[in-house]
């Protein structure tokens, strides 16, 4: 038996997550049996969508059952096994959720090559959000070299990826981040042309930035936020420009939504302007991941793809560290040292 501690969901939250919703619990897990393993968790990723599962609502995938383990993506290292595609040692990805071991039939598992890159990397850049910035820049939006793109939340996991494909491919990049430190960051090292600091805008002031650091309009827009952002973005498309919708962050837990663009204005840009928008979920485009890695991997090796990672110690400090991610308190992906690296 393997004694292992898990965060699981207390209760639904109403609005902003707190405390109260989350519990820290205690249990054993029998010896793997035939065709499984167990996994020994190092890193565990803390991702926006997560808030989206601890609500009761119908949505692309089934919410967290209130006393389930919380769900996410993990690194960790296979210490029994008996399967036989999986040995002791082996390093590993998958769904193990928010917990210190887990037992798993190897679905939806893949090894991670220590070689290539830190391990991880296999939850940022070489994962599911470095994927989803490469899917949404290249399939969804279509971006060529030459046209000019907007990134909100330009600085998380997903956005600092997509400023640097983009820079990479030519175009010119134009992030929106929160304060000073970040704007500097994404100029200085994820290669955006400017970053606009939207904390020192309100809707209006955010539209009249975006102006002068578009003077030629804006493309693509790679959507990550929602909110005041959306709107001063949408004010600046051109004729047959192409939004990505990847996440909407500012009205995640109910906040900002009364305050919100009206439809029929957001609809009247779409028709004017011809725009088309698409939302994307990234598990439709896994099958894409074998391409993204050989592209993408020997950049991340090389050090051309700059990693920036937000780290916090320990599995019982995961809610407030995801707390902090609904409110932007992360820099870079936000992730969550569970174990020793070996």
């Amino acid at each position: 038996m393997t004694r292992t501690r898990s965060i699981t969901l207390a209760s639904r939250p109403k609005g902003q997550p707190t405390a109260e919703n989350f519990a820290l619990t205690e249990t054993d897990l029998p010896a793997p049996g035939g065709g499984q393993f167990l996994v020994r968790m190092i890193w565990l990723s803390l991702d926006p969508y997560m808030r989206g599962r601890m609500d009761d609502a119908k949505s692309y995938a089934e919410p967290v059952a209130i006393g389930g383990i919380m769900e996410g993506g993990a690194v960790g290292e296979v210490m029994a096994s008996e399967h036989p595609d999986f040995s002791v040692g082996d390093i590993v990805t998958g769904q193990f959720g928010w917990t210190s071991h887990a037992l798993s039939d190897g679905e939806g598992v893949r090894k991670v090559d220590p070689k290539v890159a830190p391990i991880s990397t296999a939850l940022g850049v070489l994962g599911m959000p470095g994927i989803t910035a490469w899917v949404g820049l290249n399939e969804i939006l279509q971006a060529k070299s030459g046209e000019t793109i907007v990134v909100s939340a330009a600085t998380g996991a997903v956005g600092g990826m997509v400023c640097q494909l983009a820079r990479a491919k030519g175009m010119r990049v134009i992030g929106v981040a929160g304060g000073p430190e970040k704007c500097a960051f994404a100029q200085e090292e994820l290669g955006c042309d400017i970053c606009l600091d939207h904390r020192a805008h309100d809707a209006k002031g955010l539209a009249a930035a975006l102006k002068d650091a578009a003077p030629d309009g804006v493309d693509c827009y790679f959507e990550n936020v929602g909110g005041k952002t959306l709107e001063a973005v949408l004010t600046r498309m051109n004729t047959g420009g192409r939004i990505a919708v990847c996440g909407a962050i500012a009205w995640y837990s109910g906040q900002g939504i009364a305050e919100a663009q009206p439809l029929p204005a957001v609809w009247r840009n779409i028709l004017t302007r011809r725009l088309r928008v698409q939302g994307f979920i990234i598990f439709d485009h896994f099958h894409l991941m074998g391409a993204f890695q050989r592209e993408v991997g020997p950049l991340v090796g090389g050090g051309t793809i700059k990693v920036k990672e937000s780290v916090t110690d320990g599995l019982e400090n995961a809610p407030e560290a995801f707390m902090a991610l609904l409110k932007g308190g992360n820099f870079g992906k936000q992730l969550v040292r569970v174990g020793d690296d070996p």
